[in-house]
């Protein structure tokens, strides 16, 4: 959107003020007997006030009227947005969804808050320990009303159309192939311009994080600078007949009904905040010899558990990049996982499956659930000429197309199969999740014949093989 500022760096301390106020951030104390402007001081904290330092995040608001005043709170219908784990029987099957339906503005008008879906997750919100996975169907913008998440934070990634965030903090336009995180406790309203689609990865207890680079060094995969915050927008309005401030909390919805617009800072400054992200400025390391590298490479954010190396939820892309290994099987060998390894779609598509992975739609691999290449993929590569292929570039390549199923775990059997996309993405989980009764049975979009991906594979043992002669 023409006009839109942000600033730049992850977890930084910030300050802004809206320039049609300057001086309205107080100078030398957070908060001052007499605010300038005559402005309300709120502080907004992401963690406990006796946390480290470095894990400490906490900031201060400005606004024209703080957010406490507002009616009470009532419970309103939660649609399809659930964290009811035990609704259906447990599925340890290889999942697919076509793309989830978008409806029609001619049907209904379906908002971001009335098109939240939840397709699966696990933990508690009351604990503070978990994940959902969401998927958001929208067709129309939201207005005189916002959303507020007390249970965790958003992760969007939009597959289809833009979306203009307003936030407390300022706006921010995220487009299909960009991400952004709204963090617990911020209110925000969704704009759209048209059928609008894409992924939410919600974690409960935690926080994104940039992950430890180890050997890799200083820099690589997702750089700080890259990251980007709004910048203070203030809004002074009225709104006689009621603003409604819609509150996730516990799993279940509250709606409560103000006189004002929520997004009325004019100054702030802290290091908690809502960002964004281009997914393209994401630098990718990879294997440039034999084998593969493991898909933690190309992970973009992560949310820790309290076990040093294991992620509540780690957010994983898979770029465009060169594969280059030398006598390697590039497709990904057979799998299972300890992880849950659920995977969407952004763009491009796959025509030698009319039914198979598409763009908005998704898969899930539970834990221990096996996955890998079919058998015209283990085939074909084979006997391939293992030559440098650019990967992932997002138009189709110009090869013969073959029945392929994809394998969460590694994307390199775009470069075998000829066929690429410009990007695709993984969340993926120590917890073990549950699908909900939307995602199994509602949606009608479960692609019941998904297993039949690898009907075809046959036994190549041969008894009598002997090594060949150097």
């Amino acid at each position: 959107m023409a006009g839109l500022k942000y600033m730049s760096g992850f977890g930084n301390e910030f300050s802004s003020e809206d320039p049609r106020c300057p001086g309205s951030l107080p100078e030398g104390q957070n908060n001052p007997q007499v605010c300038p402007y005559g402005l309300y001081a709120e502080q907004i904290s992401g963690s406990a006030f006796t946390c480290p330092r470095p894990a400490n995040k906490r900031s201060w608001l400005y606004r024209i009227i703080p957010s406490v005043k507002h009616k009470p709170f009532t419970a309103v219908p939660c649609g399809n947005l659930s964290e009811n784990w035990d609704e259906v029987e447990p599925d340890p099957n290889q999942l697919r969804w076509l793309p989830f339906t978008i409806p029609k503005p001619t049907d209904k008008k379906v908002d971001f808050v009335a098109g939240l879906h939840t397709l699966c997750g696990a933990g508690d919100t009351k604990s503070r320990n978990g994940i959902g996975i969401h998927v958001y169907t929208c067709n129309t913008s939201m207005v005189d009303r916002c959303f507020n998440n007390s249970d965790g934070d958003f992760l969007i990634v939009p597959q289809q159309g833009e979306i203009l965030i307003t936030t407390e903090f300022g706006k921010m336009m995220v487009e299909p192939n960009e991400i952004c995180v709204i963090q617990q406790g911020m209110r925000f309203s969704v704009d759209v311009f048209g059928e609008t689609r894409g992924y939410i990865l919600e974690v409960y207890g935690a926080h994104y994080e940039l992950p430890d680079l180890g050997p890799i060094g200083a820099n690589g995969l997702a750089n700080p600078r890259d990251f980007l915050c709004p910048v203070a927008c203030y809004e002074d309005r009225t709104v006689a007949t009621g603003f409604s401030v819609i509150n996730k909390y516990q799993g279940k919805l509250f709606a409560c009904q103000q006189d004002f617009s929520p997004f009325n800072v004019v100054a702030w400054h802290g290091n908690y905040t809502p960002y964004k992200y281009d997914l393209k400025n994401f630098m990718v390391i990879n294997c440039v010899a034999f084998d593969h590298a493991d898909p933690s490479i190309f992970t973009v954010l992560t949310a820790k558990s309290t076990r040093p190396g294991v992620a509540i939820a780690d957010f994983v892309i898979f770029p465009p990049r060169w594969g280059v290994s030398d006598h390697t099987l590039r497709p990904p060998y057979y799998h299972r996982n300890c992880m849950s390894e659920f995977m969407g779609l952004i763009k491009g598509h796959y025509e030698a499956k009319e039914e198979g992975f598409q763009p908005g739609g998704a898969s899930l691999h539970s834990m221990m659930t096996p996955h890998g290449p079919d058998a015209e993929c283990f085939e074909k590569s084979s006997t391939a000429e293992l030559k440098p292929e650019r990967v992932a570039e997002g138009t189709m390549v110009k090869k013969k197309y073959i029945k392929f199923q994809f394998c969460l775990f590694c994307k390199i059997c775009e470069i075998i199969c000829g066929f690429s996309f410009l990007q695709a993405f993984m969340f993926e989980s120590s917890f073990s999740m549950a699908v909900t009764k939307w995602g199994l049975q509602t949606c009608q979009r479960l692609d019941k014949s998904y297993y039949q991906c690898w009907e075809h594979l046959r036994s190549h043992f041969n008894p009598n093989w002997k090594p060949s002669k150097k």
